[in-house]
């Protein structure tokens, strides 16, 4: 073997006991830094007000004459988009949807009581309007129209929904205030610790969710306009 055949060899096998050792004490540096971190959670929350109200009024005619109820049923719908147009209401938030007819006669369990009316006609017109306090005011108004004889569907009282419709647009603020937040906890762990904190090792933005501003029992989200949204996100930091 020439000196310079030598020479070479004796490189490589230099270079491979010196790679054979930084790549075992990389890793383990590595895995050593990985395992010093944190997890620590950033809550944001912030109040917001229902910007689109969904309000379906159901109504109910009964009759022997299929004929006369629903000439009546057609009075009470006019009756109704009167007020709903009093109100305030443009054509385009009102929409009348279609007549739903039961006939007891064609029930085989139908009760034999010769006071029954032989139909029952129920029919829907849904309120949808960006104007939430105008639905509101229309939900709570209701009485004038029972005075004028319309029955409503026992389901018919509390159909309104208040909903919140720009989650996406406060979206990038509440996850930075969510991040601050996490950070201020972070700061506070590795100063009772003797440490700093470092870069994001992992986050998760965590979900959003939609909660009454006052969550009193039975409250329902969907029911009030004043709202609360929050998000709690989950960040890993090194500590240095």
């Amino acid at each position: 073997m020439t000196d310079k055949c030598k020479i070479l060899c004796s490189f490589i096998l230099s270079l491979g006991v010196a790679l054979g050792g930084f790549f075992p004490g990389y890793y383990y540096y590595r895995s050593k830094a990985d395992a010093n971190y944190v997890t620590v959670k950033g809550l944001a929350e912030m109040n917001v007000k229902a910007d689109l109200g969904v309000w379906d009024i159901k109504y109910i005619v009964t009759g022997n004459d299929l004929a006369k109820s629903q000439s009546k049923m057609t009075e009470q719908q006019n009756l109704i988009i009167l007020f709903l147009k009093k109100l305030g209401f443009e054509d385009n938030e009102i929409m009348v949807q279609r007549t739903e007819t039961n006939d007891l006669m064609a029930n085989p369990y139908r009760s034999d009581s010769q006071n029954s009316f032989r139909y029952i006609l129920t029919q829907t017109i849904q309120v949808k309007s960006t104007n939430v306090d105008l639905v509101e005011k229309a939900v709570n108004s209701t009485g004038s129209l029972i005075s004028q004889g319309i029955v409503f569907d026992n389901n018919s009282y509390m159909p309104v929904s208040y909903i919140f419709t720009k989650i996406n647009e406060i979206k990038p603020q509440m996850l930075e205030a969510a991040t601050k937040n996490a950070m201020a906890a972070a700061n506070e762990f590795a100063k009772s610790s003797n440490t700093k904190v470092g870069k994001i090792r992992k986050a998760n933005q965590g979900v959003f969710s939609i909660l009454p501003r006052e969550q009193t029992a039975n409250a329902s989200e969907m029911n009030r306009i004043e709202k609360k949204v929050r998000v709690v996100s989950t960040i890993e930091y090194y500590l240095d």
